[in-house]
């Protein structure tokens, strides 16, 4: 999977979809450091012990720097930016059961504009799985011999 490059000074706007999700009863927002042991957990269990610790590392910056999505009161998807590595996008999943509704593209919107805040002019989606969705998304273009990036050598939990 490439890493992928995003122009942020051309993102579509985020808040049609933001809202258009909350009238249908999912909330898209930052996490709360209060919340940061109910997101880890729920990260952990749904995608992956290396997510989860990326996951911690978004919760301990100022602004954190993990979206949430929420339905209930409950956690339905998450996305980060700079928990591996500084202006980078990653990760970010959501629920099997909530997929095709506009989910994962507001949390992609929301943090992208996260890092333009931030004072971005570009930004990385790291090991980038659906590229077609990025592209389409946020006009994302894949960066040339980027695989394996960042994550070469990155630490496998060994089976026992």
């Amino acid at each position: 999977m490439p890493d992928m490059l995003v122009k942020l000074y051309e993102l579509p706007e985020k808040t049609t979809i933001i809202n258009q999700l909350a009238e249908g009863g999912i909330v898209i927002r930052r996490g709360l450091a209060p919340e940061k042991h109910i997101v880890k957990d729920w990260v952990r269990r749904t995608f992956s012990e290396h997510w989860e610790s990326e996951v911690d590392v978004a919760f301990s910056r100022q602004p954190v720097s993990c979206f949430i999505a929420t339905e209930n009161d409950k956690v339905v998807g998450f996305g980060c930016y700079e928990a591996t590595c500084k202006n980078y996008f990653g990760p970010t999943g959501v629920d099997p059961s909530m997929r095709g509704k506009g989910v994962g593209k507001a949390l992609l919107l929301a943090c992208m504009h996260g890092l333009h805040d931030e004072g971005y002019a570009y930004a990385i989606i790291g090991g980038a799985g659906p590229t077609e969705f990025y592209n389409k998304a946020v006009g994302a273009i894949p960066i040339a011999d980027s695989i394996p990036g960042v994550y070469k050598g990155m630490l496998k939990k060994v089976q026992e």
